[in-house]
């Protein structure tokens, strides 16, 4: 799969599609009900357990965010942003696990570099050296999780396609499949859900191609069984369950910024001083926490990002 030029692309605009934070914070995890959407067999018999195969290997502990306490495995999985299963909180955990069982996966490189290809998901992540990072995850609606994901440095991936010097920016493209994603039958959004970094941001140390968290395979919820973490930037910009990179010249088209763009920007950095036109972004509710919290520049991670903007302007680039 690659991107569609802009010229081919069907948008729809309405800025009343967001993601609104309006579902109180329910809890329907359950292993029933993955054992009853995967079928028999013991497949989903331990939480985490996949279709694809197990992807997370030995990995070493990372020491960041280790001061903070983890959100638990039952509130990351169960209160997500995931539109192709659904616009609620809850509907990514009550019906991914039903409905998302994909078999064999691949990502299709291209673009802007010397060596593209379509690589199994295995071959693209285990050559390279699994680590544990206990990254902040800002969501745009002000909540917040600290998840301890586990996966690959995205630079390290990245490299391996050789981009060349007209490798601006990096574009990703979710899994459209309505048979599995019954969100995607819907036009809620311009199918399928589209992000991109700059090439700088993409490779940064902390970008992350996570594979897994909480010690195992990711959940069909969570973005299963490849996303994207990038930790200093509101949650949407962390793309799920990616099927397609590609290095391109020029900027690519977002979901987001292309159907709201006076509400998320391409950048998307956490800023407490830039709104959001219907909420501040000042303060933030971490999920299972009372108290809301100041809201950091950067979530956290200015002192590692900061410098990547140095001589823009932050809330022009939003």
């Amino acid at each position: 799969m690659f991107i569609e030029k802009a010229t081919d692309m069907l948008i729809r605009r309405d800025n009343d599609l967001t993601e609104n934070d309006i579902t109180p914070e329910r809890y329907f995890w359950s292993r029933r009900s993955v054992l009853t959407g995967l079928g028999a067999g013991g497949l989903a018999a331990i939480p985490g357990a996949s279709a694809w195969g197990k992807i997370v290997g030995a990995f070493q502990k990372d020491a960041t965010a280790s001061d903070e306490k983890q959100t638990p495995f039952e509130s990351a999985t169960s209160y997500n942003n995931f539109y192709e299963f659904g616009t609620e909180k809850t509907d990514p955990g009550a019906v991914a696990p039903k409905m998302f069982a994909p078999g064999p996966w691949s990502v299709s490189v291209g673009g802007e570099c010397a060596k593209p290809g379509t690589v199994a998901l295995e071959d693209l992540i285990k050559p390279h050296a699994q680590v544990e990072r206990i990254y902040r995850l800002r969501c745009v609606e002000a909540w917040s999780m600290v998840i301890p994901w586990i996966g690959v440095p995205l630079a390290e991936v990245l490299k391996r396609f050789e981009p060349t010097a007209k490798a601006k920016y990096v574009a990703f493209v979710t899994l459209n499949d309505p048979k599995q994603m019954p969100g995607v039958r819907t036009p809620i959004l311009d199918w399928p859900y589209r992000e991109g970094l700059r090439m700088d941001e993409a490779m940064h140390p902390l970008s992350l191609l996570a594979v897994g968290a909480y010690g195992r395979d990711l959940m069909p919820q969570n973005g299963a069984p490849i996303r994207l973490v990038v930790p200093w930037k509101y949650g949407f910009k962390s793309i799920k369950s990616i099927v397609s990179i590609q290095f391109v010249e020029k900027q690519p088209l977002t979901t987001w910024s292309t159907m709201a763009p006076r509400e998320y920007g391409f950048y998307s950095n956490v800023n407490p001083d830039v709104d959001h036109p219907r909420w501040s972004q000042a303060s933030e509710r971490r999920i299972g926490e009372f108290l809301r919290r100041k809201t950091l520049p950067f979530n956290g991670y200015a002192d590692q990002v900061a410098s990547l903007y140095r001589g823009m302007d932050l809330k022009a680039d939003f």
